[in-house]
């Protein structure tokens, strides 16, 4: 089974050593820094020795306000303002030239089509009324038929399509956005699997009995992103076989947010902690917050960056941590995407898995996009008039 992933990005620095960017002029490198040379003050080879912890009273839990007004107004306009802003993304969508016979379906009518079918989470049939209305709307030029459509669902070139659109929806907040979490999750294939009976309780389902698991099970696919810890918004995206390891597209997802982001720091779990990825991070002048097992202590071969993280990490573990806690906004970004849009898909086979968790993460930025524009104030989208 193939992923997602069309990019092969070359390691940023060696290790050791941290390989200034090009963008060091614009003063940002002194202040991201900063925190890399205190904590690298005193760092050796050995490890270092923790600081004791002082019992503290209990402080009261930290609550954030929401802004209702916003959230309502944006909630009640939402279907009315995707479809303009699903008008925009596909605007820049390439057509193939035609050739003899008869002309074939427009991919942005297709891709048009496939956002309001999983938006709705309804079936191709049932939706058919709504992807009238906007072309009568005049938001697509045709409206595909419904088995036209679920055959172009399954074709391998739509999948880098959906993944450049996905970067697109999110270029309207880079100014906003400085802080991304890298994490993993699973979508279930068929109706009778569920990603949770999968992670915790070890177990399939099978024509309605729960069997144990099978090592080269095929029920789920995982979908890898970046996101911004503020917004929720995935800069990035890949879709891989369930099995796929995340330190491996750390790189990819990361040089491809940082196409379009100033990134100031980067948070992950310990399945992203490795000499590569934190000297990666470092080399572009952002700050990277990802704990260390507990079997890893700093080698006389270990990078630079490496060894000043995991002083920080063992020193001052309230400071490390403060940092780290945002890390929970990817969870809380899936969670959006799963009860919002379903956390199966009504594929079956593989690209069409793919695509379809493609498109529920560009429904998820699109509600992203319409959240920020009420919330922030300004107009994100004027070329559209939201």
């Amino acid at each position: 089974m193939h992923n997602t992933s069309q990019s092969h990005v070359k390691q940023g620095g060696q290790q050791g050593e941290l390989e200034l960017p090009s963008n060091v002029q614009r003063g940002r490198v002194p202040q991201q820094l900063s925190l890399l040379e205190s904590a690298a003050e005193g760092s050796s080879p050995k490890m270092a020795t923790p600081k004791p912890r002082v019992a503290e009273p209990n402080k009261p839990r930290q609550t954030y306000k929401q802004n209702w007004s916003a959230y309502n107004q944006a909630q009640t306009n939402e279907v009315a303002e995707a479809q303009k802003v699903l008008y925009w993304l596909c605007g820049w969508i390439p057509e193939p030239t035609p050739g003899q016979g008869r002309p074939p379906a427009r991919v942005r009518d297709l891709i048009a089509a496939g956002v309001m079918k999983v938006f709705t989470r309804m079936s191709g049939r049932r939706v058919t009324p709504l992807i009238n209305d906007i072309t009568t709307k005049g938001h697509i030029h045709h409206a595909p038929h419904y088995n036209t459509l679920s055959k172009y669902l399954a074709h391998d070139e739509l999948t880098s399509i959906l993944t450049e659109l996905i970067s697109e929806s999110a270029r309207p907040l880079r100014k906003y956005a400085r802080v991304f979490a890298f994490d993993s999750s699973g979508f279930g294939i068929c109706n009778s699997q569920r990603w949770g009976d999968v992670k915790w309780d070890h177990a399939r389902i099978v024509h309605g009995k729960k069997v144990p698991n099978a090592i080269k099970r095929k029920d789920w696919v995982k979908l890898h992103a970046a996101t911004d810890v503020v917004s929720n918004i995935i800069t990035a995206a890949i879709v891989t076989d369930p099995f796929a390891s995340d330190h491996k597209y750390f790189e990819p997802l990361f040089n491809k947010t940082r196409e379009d982001f100033v990134i100031d720091e980067v948070v992950a779990d310990k399945a992203y902690s490795s000499y590569r990825n934190l000297t990666l991070v470092a080399s572009k002048a952002a700050i990277p917050y990802i704990p260390f097992t507990a079997n890893r202590n700093p080698q006389k071969n270990s990078p630079a960056t490496w060894k000043r993280m995991y002083n920080l990490w063992i020193q001052d573990p309230e400071r490390f941590l403060a940092h780290y806690h945002s890390r929970s906004n990817v969870e809380a970004t899936f969670s959006m995407i799963k009860r919002k849009f379903g956390e199966q898909v009504r594929s079956k086979k593989w690209p069409a898995t793919a695509n379809e968790v493609l498109l529920k993460v560009l429904c998820h930025n699109i509600c992203c996009l319409i959240q920020a524009k009420y919330e922030l104030g300004i107009s994100l989208l004027p070329e559209v008039n939201l």
